[in-house]
């Protein structure tokens, strides 16, 4: 039998796949601080539940990309403080971030994962590393569709110059 085959969890980790799930876990953890913040800024109810699921999914894939390099014997990147909740009222209105800017932000996010997510399963060659990355991009995903959705409906999407008279064949 091969190094590369039978439980995946037995093969080792290629260097590549340490290095993107390293940075993956630290992206994840950045994003946890960031959203933290941006969740004292957010007015709208329901940016603050799209916020409060980015932080849970971002702490559930942290801890699992962690769980997978301390079992290979690397160890994971650090994990920034804990922002402390601020009210809105708290914080200046010049030094606020708008929900516009908010979900702006957010869907840069969303986007820059969804790719790091393909390229990441795309180069693994553990299928127990590609199916990991296959579920973060599926939830990345879904969480992409509420963003657009809730941009939509609050009329906070910025389009692109749309296509109003198109060609009649």
């Amino acid at each position: 039998m091969g190094i590369l085959n039978g439980n995946p969890k037995d093969e080792p980790l290629h260097y590549g796949e340490i290095y993107h799930i390293w940075m993956y876990s630290a992206t994840e953890k950045s994003s946890i601080s960031t959203y933290q913040l941006y969740l004292s800024h957010a007015g709208d109810h329901d940016l603050k539940r799209l916020l409060n699921n980015l932080i849970k999914q971002a702490r559930q894939a942290a801890a699992e990309c962690d769980e997978l390099l301390v079992h290979n014997g690397i160890m994971p990147p650090p994990s920034l403080p804990e922002r402390p909740s601020v009210s809105l009222e708290e914080i200046p209105i010049g030094a606020r971030f708008s929900d516009v800017e908010i979900m702006v932000g957010v869907a840069k996010d969303l986007a820059a994962g969804m790719v790091a997510c393909s390229q990441i399963t795309g180069s693994s060659i553990r299928i127990d590393v590609g199916l990991l990355f296959s579920k973060y991009y599926a939830l990345i995903l879904a969480s992409n569709a509420t963003a657009l959705s809730l941009s939509k409906e609050k009329g906070w999407i910025v389009p692109p110059p749309l296509q109003i008279q198109r060609p009649e064949h």
